[in-house]
């Protein structure tokens, strides 16, 4: 069942057009994976979701992007509940140079919880559904910059579900990370699928086929294929994803 349906969309950077008729329907709780090489709209689509390109200046969009049938690019869309709603992961670990425990409780405060009991409550749900408790508990006043590269891209998670969202979209979130790192982060994805819609950009082609229920293959801003991930790396129905996946392009 779909719970996002994205219908001929077109996204431009000024006179520049960077995705072209873009529809595709993302379905809830499954990992959906991005990839294509580098410039050909990945990262602007996923950001599209959230509306987190409303940030650059001389943006404009075509088409629609509706989430449970309601189109987030409507005018009196609510960017704050949309953004608590579908949140982001992003290339690198982005910690806030404060304590664990202000990192995680940080999109609480600006979500209006105040109180101090169900904030404790959901820093240790949070920190726990991304096996951090055991080793943070007793140093949640640590500063969250001396954590591991690792634990600070899984703090950053906890951070964005503390607030319950029901999309996570990730931008190559193991991309700073070393191989047995990355490979936590996946099982993480594996088990956050379980409650989550998860969006995924990655170069890494064998993390999609290893993490992804589904695949979109991207090039010069076109959706050029996508479906099963299974199909998409055994069986594409385009030769230009066969091209890419082989590596005879990209």
């Amino acid at each position: 069942m779909s719970i996002i349906e994205v219908k001929d969309l077109d996204f431009y950077y000024g006179c520049f057009q960077a995705l072209k008729k873009i529809s595709l329907n993302i379905d809830r709780q499954k990992i959906t994976a991005l990839i294509g090489p580098s410039g050909c709209g990945k990262t602007t689509f996923l950001r599209s979701l959230n509306r987190m390109n409303d940030l650059i200046e001389d943006v404009h969009v075509n088409g629609r992007v509706l989430i449970d049938g309601v189109d987030i690019y409507e005018k009196r869309t609510d960017l704050l509940k949309l953004r608590k709603r579908v949140g982001m992961v992003f290339q690198r670990p982005n910690p806030f140079p404060l304590s664990i425990f202000d990192n995680v409780s940080y999109g609480l405060r600006v979500h209006g919880v105040r109180d101090k009991s169900a904030t404790e409550e959901r820093i240790q749900w949070s920190l726990e559904s991304v096996h951090l408790w055991m080793e943070l508990k007793d140093r949640l006043e640590l500063n969250a910059l001396c954590l591991s590269g690792e634990q600070q891209q899984r703090l950053c998670i906890a951070r964005l579900i503390a607030i319950e969202p029901e999309i996570l979209l990730m931008d190559e979130p193991c991309s700073a990370l070393d191989l047995i790192a990355t490979a936590r982060i996946e099982d993480l994805m594996r088990e956050l699928k379980k409650q989550y819609t998860i969006v995924i950009v990655t170069h890494n082609m064998q993390q999609s086929a290893r993490v992804s229920d589904f695949t979109g293959y991207f090039l010069l801003g076109e959706l050029i294929e996508f479906g099963q991930t299974d199909q998409i790396f055994t069986n594409p129905a385009d030769s230009r994803t066969e091209d890419y996946i082989t590596g005879r392009f990209g």
